[in-house]
């Protein structure tokens, strides 16, 4: 049993280059919160998290302030920790079990929202549950990622890719010629946000207006790009609604668009289209669908992949590293692949994400895995941030076209998750 005795939490802003838009929001801004623990046996575990108030839950992000809404998260994050003072626990998933209940019925109270979606606590959690991790690597000796991973998630994390394809976000205000250059340097597979509210009225007709143009632009310009990286010999196109799509039919009638235009088969994901809420079978839609804001659990995972969704977008560093491990293997389980989408995290954390994907299956279609970071594309200070990263120098926290290289180096190092940055650890001393 671990038990701690000193917990301690901090947090800081970093603003980001533009208003990154999104599920017809804008956010500005992203905290990165840190959270410290200490056991009776003087190990430490220094985790980091970074906050999406309006991914986790559009309907906190509408009725506060940024700064409100992200200041909720973090008083959450807090509380959860002060639990954990409190408790013993045999591995970080147990724990998570023990704080989940109790943070989201806080988080419910503070934000004054019963409804309040699950993965707004989860994501609360994320720096909890990686000094937990952190803290439980040190108290049993275990050295690198592989030795952490439980037995019956293995069989999900058995891949060793020496190459992931590093995806890029397109949000609402990248233009195309951004998205050209972006393949010019050897991007292949490019995430665009779907779904924009151009009037900002609500029009769901003006949105799928714009999401018919918007796809359009993009296939004209790099239909004819020939790669190595997938079946087909094409650029696979990702594209993200975030929960905009209000009906099965509206998604069809984009899908269809994109098979007036001879885009349909280059569309390898369509994720999160509908509302949470929005249950129906999609057994019958001819693209491949994929659950991310939805799949908060490994049981709401198993009732989406049941209705038809045929991906699972694994957040580790926004739905907790122990989460996402029980969602991969029930999707294992199920022949389901998973991918690891991004939360515009730091640095550090895109390794925590990077030791999943490095692990994950590939896509079908793809030869190689594949791995969303766009925090250096969104982040003013993204090169200061680069350097509070233990390993801030290996070749593998780069991209080179395209591509993240993992050399044995990455493997052996686990992505520097297990160190603990100077820099961090100073904000919580």
């Amino acid at each position: 049993m671990i038990k701690i005795k000193r917990v301690k939490s901090s947090f800081e802003r970093n603003i980001l280059v533009a208003p990154f838009g999104f599920k017809g929001g804008y956010v500005t801004e992203g905290w990165q919160v840190v959270a410290l623990m200490e056991s009776v046996n003087g190990f430490l575990g220094l985790g980091l998290g970074g906050q999406g108030v309006l991914w986790s839950d559009a309907a906190v992000f509408a009725k506060h302030s940024e700064a409100e809404g992200n200041a909720m998260m973090y008083k959450m994050t807090q509380f959860a920790l002060q639990r954990a003072a409190e408790t013993s626990f045999e591995t970080p998933l147990d724990l998570l079990d023990k704080l989940l209940p109790a943070t989201y019925e806080y988080g419910q109270k503070i934000t004054g929202n019963k409804d309040l979606r699950l993965t707004f606590a989860l994501n609360a959690l994320v720096s909890v549950d990686n000094a937990a991790w952190q803290l439980y690597c040190h108290e049993n000796k275990i050295t690198n990622f592989d030795g952490m991973i439980p037995a019956d998630c293995r069989p999900a994390l058995a891949c060793r890719h020496r190459e992931l394809a590093s995806i890029p976000l397109m949000s609402y205000g990248v233009g195309l010629e951004k998205i050209i250059q972006a393949v010019d340097e050897g991007c292949f597979f490019l995430k665009v946000k779907i779904g924009a509210d151009p009037d900002k009225d609500g029009d769901q007709e003006k949105m799928l207006a714009w999401d018919k143009q918007r796809l359009s632009s993009i296939h004209a310009a790099i239909k004819d790009r020939a790669i190595t990286h997938t079946a087909s010999g094409h650029i696979p196109y990702y594209l993200d609604a975030n929960g905009r799509y209000d009906s099965k039919e509206r998604l069809m009638r984009l899908i269809d668009h994109a098979e007036k235009i001879g885009a349909r088969e280059r569309i390898m994901i369509i994720e999160e289209p509908f509302p949470e809420e929005y249950k129906i079978d999609v057994h019958d839609v001819p693209v491949r669908l994929a659950a991310d804001e939805s799949a908060h659990s490994e049981k709401d995972a198993i009732e989406r992949i049941e209705l038809g969704y045929s991906a699972i977008a694994l957040k580790p560093i926004a739905k907790t590293m122990s989460m996402s491990l029980r969602i991969a293997k029930k999707a294992h389980e199920k022949g389901v692949p998973c991918f690891c989408a991004d939360l515009t995290v730091n640095p550090i954390l895109v390794d925590w994400n990077k030791n999943v994907a490095a692990r994950l299956a590939p896509l079908p279609g793809l030869k190689i895995g594949v791995l969303e970071t766009n925090g250096h594309q969104n982040y003013r200070d993204w090169e200061l941030m680069r350097s509070y990263h233990p390993c801030f120098d290996a070749p593998w926290t780069h991209t080179l076209q395209g591509l993240f290289k993992l050399d044995d180096d990455f493997y052996a190092r686990s992505g520097g998750i297990l160190d603990v940055s100077r820099h961090y650890l100073k904000m919580v001393s």
